[in-house]
């Protein structure tokens, strides 16, 4: 990739501040920029960098005003950190290219549907009747299991197991380890044992997905798991039978839903947040980290945090107080005290 500052500024409908002939041909952390690369800051706790990088260019906000001579030259965009990331996907674009055809050894059934320009790496397993779409990549090391359905552009990298029946939309990219369609969590009580439920529902995934490394999404008891399209999903999350998670949803790592509980719209989810089973959550909620979700959300855009959850504004109030909570102890055994003592005289 080899840029001047007016060529990302005609990219990104932005205003060059500087020189816009500077070419760059890399990319650059901030604090860590070198000559010939492109920074961004979108984020003013980072303002103190933008005076002693190196960096020859900095995507900024619109309404970023210096606050004393910068060697930099700038790029005022709309928004600083999504036009950087449209960058870098141009730059992954440039670079990363992707293998094609058909690697030996492997084992591909006779009855398996291929579209054009398919990848299929050494050591893959493709059971029968499994249709794959068009400039589809499967690295190494991949099992598809019997009636599995994988649409266009997608990647699945190594060590991937998807189970029978279960699809995959396009656009999608699936991380190395993940598991999808393993047996929901389903036992009856039987006396002093546990009778296992047959799993025989499936998991769809709609398409521009991506689900990251060691995640596992389990096939429905009946029916089918549902993933909606523009979902992400981090690595070593858990996502438990006939869960439905819908459009633009995100969710961070070790995060565990519980079976048939129903996400909404473009909630964003922290880490380590976990959800018990059978609830919904509305849509535009938002979860902060290590969250304990125990009863259903019904207010769109609600923001919370705890464990059990409740409204992060009365949980910043209460925990301001749980702070000093030994404090309050000692003081309320001391008025204790006093009126011991007010009684006995």
């Amino acid at each position: 990739m080899k840029l001047t500052a007016k060529e990302i500024a005609e990219l990104f409908h932005g205003e060059v501040i500087g020189n816009e002939k500077i070419e760059v041909n890399g990319v650059a952390k901030i604090e860590d920029g070198k000559p010939g690369c492109i920074s961004f800051m979108a984020n003013l706790l980072y303002e103190k960098y933008i005076y002693t990088t190196q960096s020859s260019i900095v995507l900024v906000n619109k309404d970023f005003q210096t606050s004393k001579p910068i060697d930099a030259t700038l790029i005022k965009v709309e928004n600083a950190y999504k036009s950087f990331a449209q960058l870098l996907e141009l730059c992954n674009k440039e670079e990363n290219h992707h293998p094609a055809g058909i690697e030996y050894p492997n084992y591909i059934n006779n009855n398996v549907s291929f579209g054009r320009s398919v990848y299929v790496g050494a050591f893959a397993y493709i059971s029968k009747n499994v249709k794959i779409g068009s400039n589809t990549k499967i690295y190494p090391n991949v099992f598809l299991g019997e009636n599995v359905t994988i649409g266009e552009d997608t990647i699945i990298y190594s060590g991937v197991r998807i189970y029978k029946d279960c699809v995959v939309g396009n656009r999608c990219i699936i991380h190395s380890n993940t598991v999808i369609g393993a047996d929901g969590f389903g036992f009856a009580a039987d006396a002093q044992s546990y009778k296992k439920i047959p799993q025989i529902g499936n998991v769809v995934i709609e398409e521009d997905v991506e689900i990251g490394a060691n995640t596992c999404i389990d096939r429905a008891t009946m029916g089918s798991t549902l993933i909606h399209k523009g979902v992400k999903i981090d690595n070593l999350i858990q996502i438990a039978h006939n869960v439905e998670i819908d459009e633009n949803t995100v969710i961070a790592a070790q995060t565990g839903i519980s079976g048939s509980t129903k996400l909404g719209k473009n909630c964003m989810i922290g880490g380590q947040v976990g959800i018990a089973g059978h609830l919904t959550i509305a849509e535009e909620v938002k979860i902060a980290a290590q969250s304990g979700i125990g009863t259903s959300i019904t207010q769109v855009g609600e923001t919370i945090q705890g464990s059990p959850a409740f409204n992060l504004k009365n949980y910043q109030k209460s925990y301001i107080h749980f702070k000093h909570l030994p404090e309050i102890i000692e003081q309320l055994q001391e008025l204790r005290k006093q009126i011991d003592e007010m009684k006995k005289a």
